[in-house]
């Protein structure tokens, strides 16, 4: 009896986390990733309405959302921000990066531009000498 009662709690336990499991796996019921997705679309449409971008830029950037549901949200944020007459407040983080996509890296500094900021001390406020410059030099010293 005493097994019985740990494993019935164990799986009321783990039940809650079968969809998250099984949306992790793909196992997911289509009807209700087609609510998600569109419950999702329309936020970000909403979002992007209310930030003043345009709803191509939406598209674009969020292009794993129905359309349909991005479209419905910017509609209904648009028709709102008129009628209680809001001005569209502008984004302070960049867009997102689309799922799946790889992060870009900065480019690594080329060896000249190190070596040049290596040359140029700290407080030194003198322009790094360029290659007239040092054919002016050059032509100055062998004239004395």
């Amino acid at each position: 009896m005493n097994l019985r009662t740990l494993f019935l709690a164990l799986s009321v336990i783990a039940l809650p986390g079968c969809d998250q499991v099984a949306s992790k796996l793909g196992l997911e019921d289509p009807a209700a990733k087609a609510a998600k997705n569109e419950a999702e679309g329309k936020a970000v449409g909403s979002a992007c309405r209310q930030s003043g971008r345009a709803i191509e830029d939406c598209y674009s950037i969020y292009s794993w959302l129905p359309k349909a549901s991005i479209y419905e949200g910017w509609r209904e944020m648009d028709e709102y921000m008129r009628e209680n007459k809001l001005e569209t407040i502008t984004p302070q983080l960049p867009p997102p990066e689309p799922p799946g996509s790889k992060k870009k890296r900065p480019a690594p500094a080329p060896a000249a531009a190190e070596a040049e900021a290596a040359t140029v001390k700290e407080g030194d406020t003198a322009a790094p000498a360029t290659a007239t410059d040092n054919k002016e030099t050059t032509a100055e010293h062998g004239k004395s």
